[in-house]
């Protein structure tokens, strides 16, 4: 298999409030390939996509039910601590759950998380051991 991703699909329970936070409090563009059922956002290199979990889970023979940590982060990396804390300030200022607040890690970085409708951890990192474009 070539060690390449291309989509990251997320299952969400209201597909109307988890597009209007992608859209609305992110400021994601939503892709053309977008229609009433899926949306799909670039996200550099990867499509990040919305689905309806009932439908995503039917799609791949699942049970749809389970709560808690769904085992998967999301990471928006910054160039500065500053960035970090600016990023969070925003997001709480529009009523975003914050899960973390910023502060230095044990990997030394500097980090915070958030949530989406859906409860999917997104982390905002600072990381002074990756340079990303």
């Amino acid at each position: 298999m070539n060690q390449h991703l291309y989509i990251i699909t997320l299952g969400v329970r209201d597909f109307a409030k988890s597009y209007k936070f992608y859209v609305e409090i992110l400021g994601w563009k939503p892709s053309d390939s977008s229609n009433d059922d899926i949306a799909f956002f670039q996200a550099g290199s990867v499509q990040l996509a919305i689905y309806p979990r009932e439908k995503l889970a039917e799609d791949a023979m699942i049970p749809s039910k389970g709560s808690g940590f769904s085992g998967i982060t999301l990471a928006y990396n910054t160039r500065s601590e500053a960035e970090v804390d600016e990023t969070i300030k925003e997001l709480k200022s529009k009523g975003v759950k914050i899960l973390k607040e910023p502060q230095k890690v044990f990997w030394g970085g500097y980090s915070s998380y958030f949530s989406d409708p859906d409860g999917y951890c997104w982390e905002v990192a600072y990381n002074p051991f990756f340079a990303f474009d």
